[in-house]
């Protein structure tokens, strides 16, 4: 091979001097000498005298197929290698569910299911022998406790936070367009309440991250008068804390200077040209009585609508802390969304994204008791985020514990997403993670959007099939005695056998498992450090 290589680039280099030095009277020939040659020539050269890479400088010209090929992989597998089911993090199955709901497609499937129905962690619903009618699919949940003077009714499907800048600016259109036909929300996403986040009027969740981007002094400090003037905006339902994310659950982020637009820098009130940095940490509270006061803040200067946040639950006793910060202040969030470790949209440490933070089934569990344990349960809504993207992922959440659900790459996928997974390089091919003009020109806003409306619609329409047939009216009957997983070749256990649920105000009353009292005797409402 390293002689074919070799040779490959002499043979260039020496058909391209011997015909310069003849002297060539045919048109052809000078064509094979400047376009293949020539070209081949320098390539092998410049190769074999670079440092940098070892293959090129050992295999001339031939060397680059290698990174033609390791270019081209992520499509190569997911076009000819990979089967339906292996794919990640979604699989073609799953995906083509997404496209055919958002292209409005009829989706059945013949002769059964490809799934190993005795593998290990299968899981599925168990129905009724008494199915109920069907109920209209628009199912709804309030939104908003005593300290709220402005209730929202929220779909059990949303748009998850995604922000102007990781994603192109027809993508956002469309999302809130499909949003406003739907008639559910669309989180902004940390990077503050873009101009196309408000085009069509859909409804939107206010995410504030820790870089208090459109809201935020000069020196990176949330600035209480401009949260007010742009929470004020009717079109902006509720407000949402970024406490952490599944993706890079702990860790920050920045936006380089080069990438920082006028556009961009205009939204997020930074500078144009400089790093965008987005802190781990906030610094308006670094206490669990100072995120509710914080919170509760947001709440007020919104004029009454509802205020929560949002999280990757990590060391459990910090999460414990915040409700016993809960119960002793009594300002009550309006919702907490959970979002599990296996989430994320855009681009992220690779130690993060595999190895930090709780997966949502736990993280889910986990809140959902610590609610209920700590008797404050009835005053939150819990949200669940993180990989959703079918009837049954947004069934088996809500048995958890789960008021609604929220979903990002989903509806990305909805949008024209192939998850070519190159979110981070701003080269996406569909036009969807760029803010390159040349790309997301092809992605058309009135087509998507009504794809947007379709795959909300349908995947609500399947819900509403996915509850009936287990014999109930709303998603919020199921329990965990609904979801059922195989843990072994002969054992199958429902989910309220499978994991510990407290009883309201069981923590309080020390009971529990061993660890759960450990975890709460370590939490303190005045401090994220344990006791």
């Amino acid at each position: 091979m390293r002689g074919a290589a070799i040779g490959l680039w002499l043979a260039c280099v020496l058909a391209t001097g011997a015909c310069i030095w003849a002297g060539i009277e045919h048109t052809w020939a000078w064509f094979l000498v400047l376009v293949l040659s020539a070209p081949l020539a320098v390539i092998g050269t410049w190769d074999w005298f670079q440092t940098k890479h070892s293959i090129l400088r050992n295999f001339p010209i031939l060397g680059h197929l290698r990174f033609i090929f390791e270019s081209v992989r992520p499509e190569l597998m997911q076009y000819f290698v990979e089967a339906d089911m292996d794919g990640m993090p979604y699989n073609r199955v799953v995906r083509t569910v997404v496209y055919e709901r958002a292209k409005n497609v009829e989706g059945v499937k013949a002769f059964g299911t490809e799934l190993d129905v005795y593998g290990h962690n299968y899981a599925y619903i168990s129905h009724s022998v008494t199915p109920r009618p069907e109920s209209d699919p628009d199912f709804r949940v309030q939104v908003g406790n005593s300290l709220t003077s402005k209730p929202y009714s929220a779909s059990v499907l949303n748009i998850s936070a995604m922000s102007f800048g990781a994603l192109s600016p027809n993508a956002l259109e469309s999302l809130n367009k499909g949003a406003a036909l739907g008639g559910f929300y669309h989180d902004t996403g940390e990077g503050g309440c873009s101009p196309y986040h408000r085009k069509y009027d859909g409804d939107l969740v206010w995410e504030v991250g820790s870089g208090y981007f459109g809201c935020r002094t000069k020196d990176g400090n949330f600035d209480p008068g401009m949260f007010k003037e742009m929470a004020s905006i009717d079109q902006i339902k509720m407000v949402e804390i970024k406490v952490s994310q599944g993706a890079k659950a702990g860790h920050g982020g920045m936006l380089p200077g080069d990438k920082v637009t006028p556009e961009i820098a205009a939204v997020r009130c930074v500078n144009v040209g400089q790093d965008c940095i987005s802190p781990a940490y906030h610094t308006a509270f670094s206490t669990p009585i100072e995120l509710l006061e914080f919170n509760h803040q947001l709440r007020e200067l919104s004029g009454g609508k509802p205020a929560g946040f949002k999280l990757c639950i990590g060391r459990p006793h910090e999460f414990l802390a915040i409700c016993k910060a809960i119960s002793e202040t009594k300002l009550y969030p309006d919702f907490i969304v959970i979002d599990g470790a296996e989430g994320g949209t855009g681009a992220g440490p690779e130690e993060f994204l595999d190895h930090m933070g709780v997966p949502l089934t736990e993280g889910l569990l986990f809140a959902q008791n610590a609610l209920v344990g700590s008797d404050i349960r009835e005053h939150t809504r819990l949200v669940a985020s993180a990989k959703i993207a079918t009837a049954f992922g947004i069934a088996s959440r809500m048995a958890m514990g789960a008021d609604w659900c929220n979903a990002a790459r989903a509806f990305m996928f909805a949008v024209g997403c192939i998850q070519a997974e190159r979110c981070h390089t701003n080269t996406c091919p569909a036009g969807v993670a760029t803010q390159d003009p040349r790309l997301y020109r092809g992605l058309d806003i009135p087509d998507k959007a009504q794809r947007v409306y379709h795959f909300h619609k349908n995947t609500l329409e399947a819900l509403a099939q996915v509850v009936a047939a287990a014999g109930l009216d709303h998603p919020s009957e199921l329990t965990p005695e609904h979801v059922c997983r195989r843990t072994s070749p002969t054992d199958v256990r429902s989910f309220a056998r499978l994991y510990e649920h407290l009883e309201p105000g069981e923590l309080w009353d020390g009971g529990g498992s061993a660890d759960w009292q450990a975890h709460w005797n370590a939490a303190q409402a005045g401090s994220f450090q344990p006791a």
